[in-house]
């Protein structure tokens, strides 16, 4: 083989602690499953009562947003959220490309002026993310991890591949840092300092920062 060549997913997914550990591995996926089920169990009747209100605001638009994500190696998947957008959000996109905080290949508007007055509610409680608990019983998502993107690993530059050598979370490192970086450079270095330091505690640890920065947001997070 040419060792100029550069080294594919999986081929990089092989010297990466976190997916070699099989120990770890087994412990985070329990940890994913029942943390899962248990909130799901929970707070069930908290989802129904959002999907309540977005059928009211708008009651012709789906309640579930539903997007193609791309997961561990890089892999596509359909992610789950409550819908926060006008319907057309997608088609509408191109109006606002100016306004997006967010270098690289990703896409983010502070204020977004597609975000409906209940979704503005839910993105601010973070509600909007529960579906993808469904995600993390499916295997296709982590509690803690990388963002998942709706970009194809195909814009990557090589080094930033390594964000994608673990699954996707609903929250991890960057959800949780004061002043988050949107320059999809220092996302990815935050992603991979996460990947390179990886364990089960260091989950648990992020998963409570998460709910205490919830909790506090108002305050200023």
């Amino acid at each position: 083989m040419d060792s100029r060549r550069p080294l594919t997913l999986e081929q990089r997914s092989h010297d990466c602690p976190a997916v070699t550990n099989g120990a770890s591995a087994v412990a985070t996926r329990i940890f994913d499953c029942l943390f899962s089920a248990v909130c799901l169990f929970l707070l069930t009747p908290l989802i129904l009562v959002a999907m309540g209100a977005i059928w009211l605001e708008d009651p012709h638009a789906p309640v579930i947003f539903r997007q193609t994500r791309y997961g561990r190696l890089g892999r596509p998947f359909v992610l789950y959220k409550l819908r926060t957008m006008v319907p057309n959000a997608e088609t509408l996109k191109s109006m606002y490309e100016a306004l997006s905080v967010e270098s690289g290949p990703g896409f983010k508007i502070v204020n977004d002026p597609r975000v409906t007055k209940v979704g503005r509610f839910l993105r601010h409680s973070y509600l909007d993310e529960l579906p993808q608990l469904v995600n993390v019983l499916r295997g296709e998502m982590s509690v803690v991890g990388p963002r998942a993107n709706s970009y194809d690993p195909s814009a990557y530059q090589s080094w930033q591949l390594q964000r994608l050598l673990v699954k996707p979370g609903i929250t991890g490192l960057w959800q949780i840092t004061r002043d988050k970086p949107f320059a999809f450079d220092e996302r990815c270095r935050l992603d991979i300092e996460y990947i390179q330091s990886k364990t089960l505690l260091l989950d648990i640890k992020i998963v409570m920062q998460t709910f205490f920065m919830i909790l506090i947001r108002p305050a200023g997070y």
